[in-house]
């Protein structure tokens, strides 16, 4: 969720100063980004998506992280905070203090009215050059619908997506399924014309 760029600085100085501030910043490229809190509906979609990964996938070797859990990308040297993360086996991390994970196997990204551009476009984009990479799931926080790219064995991305008749996504190499009853528990939907006064505001 990027706002503005507060000055230019280096990467050691990103992460020292990240590692005591109690707000979150992205990092790309010199520019350290603040990032917007974030709406009800928004975070009772990550604590179900977390929730339910973490029961399904509790007797594996996988992990679950929420969005406290720094990413670096390293071909694009991108620092971001997913909303979900899952790696499965060994974890690599950017040093030692093993806060900065370098190679998650599914990233989920609840999509948010401002940055939705940027999650669906140039994020994606530096999430695809991760090669620990396997699926990435978008959820709407508007609608419920889910949105997932598999990464295939050439290399390409296989698009499904949930919506009133098939309310669920199958995340087959986790084997785990999401479900809209699960994803959106609690969650209070706005109606259409809800939705477009909030956007014109």
């Amino acid at each position: 969720m990027q706002e503005t760029p507060l000055e230019l600085i280096s990467e050691a100085e990103y992460l020292d100063r990240e590692r005591a501030s109690e707000m979150k910043h992205e990092y790309f490229r010199g520019e350290v980004f603040a990032m917007t809190g974030a709406s009800e509906s928004h975070n009772l979609i990550v604590a179900n998506v977390v929730r339910e990964l973490g029961n399904q996938l509790k007797k594996t070797s996988c992990r679950v992280y929420p969005s406290d859990m720094r990413l670096k990308i390293e071909q694009s040297g991108l620092y971001t905070y997913p909303d979900v993360m899952v790696v499965c086996g060994d974890r690599e991390y950017g040093d030692n203090r093993q806060d900065t994970l370098l190679n998650p196997e599914l990233i989920v990204e609840v999509l948010s009215n401002s940055p939705e551009a940027y999650d669906r476009g140039r994020k994606f984009a530096m999430y695809r050059t991760l090669d620990s990479l396997k699926a990435y799931l978008m959820i709407s926080q508007n609608r419920q619908k889910m949105e997932l790219y598999v990464r295939k064995e050439d290399g390409g991305w296989i698009f499904t997506e949930s919506g009133e008749e098939h309310p669920q996504i199958v995340l087959t190499s986790f084997q785990c399924v999401l479900s809209h009853e699960e994803v959106y528990d609690k969650v209070e939907m706005r109606t259409e014309q809800q939705q477009v006064n909030r956007e014109l505001q």
